[in-house]
């Protein structure tokens, strides 16, 4: 095996390494926030708690879909705005009727 070999093994070692600690914090951290969750949505929802969750839903989406796309925050505005607000619309209806 040469160095450059031991060299990325030892990098994906490290990578996986933290992949699995993110995962472990994310469980340990995300449980009891899905169970807080999961009891607020017990007696049923009404749609102004509906759209409390579908914005928090629709805004978290379109930063990640921004940060994906590069420059898609200034460059593409007009189009992510009116994707939010139809995002928003359909979410919100969507988790009043399911839920």
């Amino acid at each position: 095996m040469g160095t450059e070999q031991r060299s990325e093994l030892k990098m994906w070692g490290i990578i996986l390494g933290i992949g699995l600690l993110l995962v472990v914090l994310g469980a340990v951290f995300g449980l009891p926030l899905i169970e807080q969750f999961i009891v607020s949505l017990e007696p049923g929802v009404d749609i102004k708690t509906a759209a409390t969750w579908s914005f928090g839903v629709t805004v978290v989406m379109f930063v990640l879909f921004a940060i994906v796309a590069g420059d898609g925050l200034l460059g593409e505005i007009q189009f992510m705005l009116g994707g939010f607000f139809l995002f928003f619309a359909i979410i919100t209806l969507l988790i009043a009727w399911v839920f």
